[in-house]
């Protein structure tokens, strides 16, 4: 007993020795970073310079026109972008589902692909098909859609409408192959009991596949809220660093400027991601209820 007892030390010795090295990358990226943060909150920062103010950070939040502004901006990024994204991955789903069946692993790689190309090759890409006498300008005039240029990244509105293009083009074939993966797991006996029973396409779409795709649904749209409560690179480097007069700012932008560029006051960014975290945890949990009520 006494030598069995010496080995399960042994081996626990063993076994706190394999975990030590992720656990100590644990504590100082992860651990250590998380609780020096709440310190930051309650400090504003000049430079090398530092004062105590509490809550002074929240109050100054709760007076920066520029936040709500970039708090709306993302508000509209996600009520826009994120519907037109899921239905437009949903309908790329059903035609790959149903039809070119022989073509399927082709075009599942060619609507995924946007989304592994270069953040930054694709933003530079959009920048220049959008300028104001650039290719999609040009193509619209020849078709006689506009009779003037439209000023993509010169106009407020129309700055923030490219973004929404540019995410939807982004990430809907990504979505697209959770729902198409989604449809394919769905029993085939279903479909053929409705069409017995006389259900067109249309209404086993809505009574069938939607239904019994809420829990991919659900997963898409909360991932997609939090990607878009922290989109950055985008509205940096299309729209230069969220222009035109902060007309496509987002929260994570003006974070990483209050920290890095305008300020240097690091309390005051982690005061806003502290902020940003609870809206975000707040959206999923209001997502999670609406659409997983519905699943059950």
């Amino acid at each position: 007993m006494e030598n069995k007892g010496r080995y399960h030390k042994y081996l626990n010795r063993v076994g706190w020795a394999y975990v030590a090295p992720a656990l100590a990358m644990y504590v100082a990226f992860m651990l250590y970073p998380i609780l020096s943060s709440l310190f930051l909150v309650t400090m504003k920062y000049r430079g090398f310079s530092k004062q105590f103010v509490g809550f002074g950070n929240f109050v100054r939040m709760a007076g920066d026109s520029i936040f709500w502004k970039a708090l709306s901006h993302n508000f509209f990024f996600m009520a826009v972008q994120i519907p037109l994204m899921i239905i437009l991955a949903l309908m790329l789903a059903v035609i790959l589902n149903r039809g070119l069946r022989h073509y399927r692993g082709t075009f599942r790689v060619i609507y995924f692909l946007p989304c592994v190309t270069s953040l930054v090759a694709y933003s530079v890409l959009f920048r220049i098909m959008l300028q104001t006498n650039g290719m999609f300008n040009n193509f619209l005039k020849d078709l006689h859609i506009i009779a003037e240029p439209i000023g993509w990244l010169n106009n407020g509105f129309w700055a923030r409408i490219t973004i929404v293009l540019a995410l939807t083009w982004r990430w809907t074939g990504y979505n697209m192959v959770f729902f198409l993966v989604g449809m394919q797991n769905i029993d085939t006996e279903i479909y053929e009991a409705a069409e017995v029973d006389g259900a067109g396409k249309a209404r086993q779409f809505f009574l069938i596949t939607l239904p019994l795709l809420l829990p991919v649904i659900l997963f898409s749209a909360v991932t997609s809220t939090n990607g878009t409560m922290q989109l950055f690179d985008e509205p940096n480097i299309l729209t230069w660093e969220g222009g035109p007069s902060n007309a496509t700012m987002t929260v994570a932008l003006y974070i990483y400027r209050q920290a890095f560029v305008l300020n240097s006051d690091t309390g005051y960014a982690a005061a806003l991601s502290y902020v940003m975290v609870s809206v975000a945890a707040v959206l999923a949990f209001i997502q999670i209820r609406f659409l997983g009520g519905k699943e059950k």
